[in-house]
């Protein structure tokens, strides 16, 4: 059987905002002839207002914060309930007392199921904000320094850059490649996502599904360019 699984933020929508009308109207007419399935770091929560109820509950199934809390519908199905260690967050914290990005918004941690997302300039961030961190970001590699000191410092936990400003924190091996137990292997994959290099959240997934043979993952830039694959799929 062939399935597509989406990345959300990047992907589906633009970073942290709601999904375009005309391409969430396209969209909902493809999952009614697809087998569909969302994995993304956010939350339920974060996901419905982003996606819409329409296009989430549509989804076969839904892997929120990258697999660690499952929804079918409105039946949660599983979810961990693993928490960032201390000695974690405090080192965190430093690295951010040393970051010479000027902006601190708040909600620094946002602590999810099996999962926490870390962010220098803070998920309070205005639009305006946001943008500055990523020039910020491109500029000196920021959040790849911080994922990477952390992952020596923590060989048991894993960091990997996740959106436009954060990063995502969570025990090793607990990554978007774990929703594959619920796939079978003579199954055909389609994945989109926004970050499939090798410090981005969507690469773990991306390595199973091609190193297996799974099936096809399509790196795109936006929500516009997921379009225009999907209608060459779907032709």
């Amino acid at each position: 059987m062939t399935h597509f699984i989406f990345d959300v933020d990047g992907t589906l929508t633009p970073s942290r905002q709601q999904m375009d009308a005309e391409f969430q109207k396209w969209f909902i007419n493809f999952q009614e002839h697809n087998s569909t399935y969302l994995v993304t770091g956010s939350d339920r929560n974060k996901t419905l207002e982003q996606v819409g109820p329409t296009v989430y509950n549509f989804a076969r199934r839904v892997y929120n914060c990258s697999g660690s809390d499952v929804w079918e519908q409105d039946e949660n199905t599983y979810t961990s309930d693993w928490k960032l260690p201390e000695l974690a967050k405090q080192f965190l914290t430093q690295c951010m007392s040393e970051s010479e990005f000027p902006l601190r918004t708040g909600l620094h941690f946002e602590h999810r199921p099996g999962m926490c997302n870390f962010s220098v300039v803070g998920r309070n961030a205005t639009l305006g904000e946001r943008k500055l961190y990523v020039e910020h970001d491109v500029r000196i590699d920021e959040r790849n320094r911080i994922a990477k000191a952390f992952c020596t410092m923590f060989p048991d936990i894993d960091a990997k850059v996740g959106g436009e400003t954060g990063i995502d924190i969570f025990p090793k091996g607990n990554d978007k490649s774990q929703i594959l137990r619920d796939f079978d292997p003579n199954d055909v994959i389609h994945f989109f996502g926004d970050a499939m290099h090798k410090e981005g959240n969507d690469y773990p997934l991306k390595r199973e599904i091609i190193d297996n043979d799974f099936g096809v993952c399509y790196n795109v830039k936006d929500y516009k360019e997921t379009w225009k694959f999907l209608k060459s799929v779907s032709t």
